[in-house]
């Protein structure tokens, strides 16, 4: 995978159902951004599926700077976490989290049975999400006078960089975004606009 790119998923996923010596697996992919997108998905399970006994995710946040955790909720140890996080890392997603549902059927799967049924559940939700690839941005803020607006507005479209936000108050505020693998091109433009302001 391009340095400048990275998966994750477009939307919330279907419910998927693996079933295993009658435990039922119910699993889910969510797109996340914060540890409070977390609990807001986790809670919401929590109302849908109120008599379930486990409630075993993971989920990796970040792009270059990397966040994750794994939960085995009452499971034991490194049983259930683990393994979804490990589909994670294989599909090579970020900014997602996955949950699977445990019903007890009645019958105890033992530590590795607990593990590929973990993992498959994890795997077959991964599998039906709609994963894309989006490129890594960097947003960049400029603040100038109004005899600059002329030939910032120049550069930009010259540039072909994408404004997110400007604000005209008694100095204008422009806020850009750009490719990662466009910031060479991005520096030159400040270089450029440094010269103007030079040559006024």
């Amino acid at each position: 995978m391009d340095n400048d790119c990275y998966k994750t998923i477009l939307k919330s996923s279907k419910e998927t159902l693996f079933k295993e010596k009658g435990s039922k697996f119910f699993g889910y992919a969510f797109p996340v951004f914060t540890e409070n997108d977390v609990k807001n998905c986790l809670e919401e399970l929590k109302k849908k599926h109120h008599s379930a006994r486990h409630f075993c995710y993971a989920y990796q946040i970040g792009i270059e700077k990397i966040k994750f955790r794994a939960n085995d909720d009452g499971e034991p140890n490194n049983s259930a976490g683990l393994p979804i996080y490990g589909q994670i890392q294989s599909f090579e997603v970020t900014n997602v989290l996955v949950v699977s549902v445990r019903y007890f059927g009645g019958t105890k799967l033992g530590v590795g049975g607990l593990i590929s049924a973990y993992k498959t559940s994890a795997q077959l939700t991964l599998e039906i999400a709609k994963i894309i690839e989006k490129t890594i941005d960097i947003q960049f803020k400029l603040n100038f006078n109004y005899d600059m607006m002329n030939a910032v507005q120049r550069i930009i479209k010259e540039r072909n960089i994408t404004i997110i936000n400007q604000k005209l108050e008694l100095i204008a505020s422009t806020l850009f975004q750009f490719e990662k693998k466009m910031q060479k091109l991005f520096l030159m433009f400040l270089k450029t606009f440094t010269r103007l302001i030079l040559n006024l």
